[in-house]
C-alpha cells in the first residue's frame, strides 16, 4: 500500500493489495480525483479515517448490451411513473444519497469532504447525475463520474419503490457511454445485468497499459 503526498501521482493500478487498496492519504482535489478515475482508482473511506484508494481484482460493470429489465420495470416505465430529468439537481442527488437510510449501515462513507469535492468536480462537468421525480419531488437518483465513454458511478438513492432503478436504466438506454463502473457487486446491480470483469479487462478499456 503507497501513501501519497501533495504530488498528483498514482501508482499503477495494478499495485493494489490484496483487497484492492492501492494508495492511502492525499486529498480530494478535484486535479487527483480526475486523475484517480482517468486510472480506474476511486476513493472509499469511512469519516475521520485516511482517504483510501482503491483499485479491486474483480471490477463490477455493465455493459450497455448486457442490460436486463423486468416486465415489472418496462411497465413502469412505459407508464411514465416519473419524471427523469440529468444534471438538474447534483447537489440534491449527492445530498439524498448521503443522508437515505440504508438496511444494514449505521451511516455513511459519503463525507462532506467527499459531498464538497464532487460538487467542484460537477461544476467542472465531469461528475453527472441522474434525477428521479415524482409530483414535483426528488424521490431518487444518482451521481457519477465520466472517463472517456465510461460512466463511474458513485452512489444511488431511491426514497420510493423502483425509483433508483428507473433512473440507472434511463440513463443506460440512453446510449451516452458504452460502460458502466458499478465498481463493487450489489445483488441489486446483478439483477440489472452487471457481472465482474478482470481489473486488466477494466484498464485496457480505459486506456491503460497493464
Amino acid at each position: 500500500m503507497y501513501q501519497l503526498t501533495n504530488e498528483l501521482v498514482f501508482p499503477h493500478p495494478m499495485l493494489a493489495d490484496e483487497h484492492g487498496i492501492l494508495a492511502y492519504g492525499g486529498d480530494l482535489s478535484a486535479e487527483r480525483l480526475m486523475l484517480a478515475y482517468t486510472y480506474g482508482v476511486f476513493p472509499w473511506y469511512n469519516e475521520g479515517d485516511p482517504i483510501m484508494w482503491w483499485s479491486p481484482e474483480q471490477r463490477f460493470v455493465l455493459f450497455p448490451e448486457d442490460l436486463r429489465v423486468s416486465k415489472s420495470m418496462k411497465k413502469v416505465l412505459r407508464n411514465k411513473e416519473f419524471v427523469i430529468t440529468q444534471n438538474e439537481d447534483f447537489s440534491g442527488v449527492v445530498r439524498s444519497c448521503k443522508e437515505v437510510q440504508r438496511p444494514g449501515q449505521d451511516g455513511t462513507w459519503i463525507t462532506d469532504e467527499m459531498e464538497k469535492a464532487y460538487t467542484k468536480l460537477h461544476a467542472k462537468g465531469i461528475a453527472q447525475s441522474i434525477e428521479v421525480w415524482k409530483e414535483d419531488k426528488l424521490v431518487g437518483g444518482l451521481y457519477g463520474v465520466v472517463v472517456r465513454d465510461v460512466f463511474c458511478g458513485e452512489s444511488m438513492f431511491a426514497k420510493v419503490s423502483n425509483a433508483s432503478k428507473a433512473g440507472f436504466i434511463t440513463l443506460v438506454q440512453s446510449k451516452q457511454f458504452k460502460l458502466f463502473d458499478c465498481q463493487v457487486h450489489t445483488d441489486h446491480l446483478e439483477r440489472l445485468g452487471a457481472k465482474h470483469i478482470p481489473r486488466e479487462d477494466f484498464l485496457r478499456f480505459l486506456g491503460i497499459v497493464v
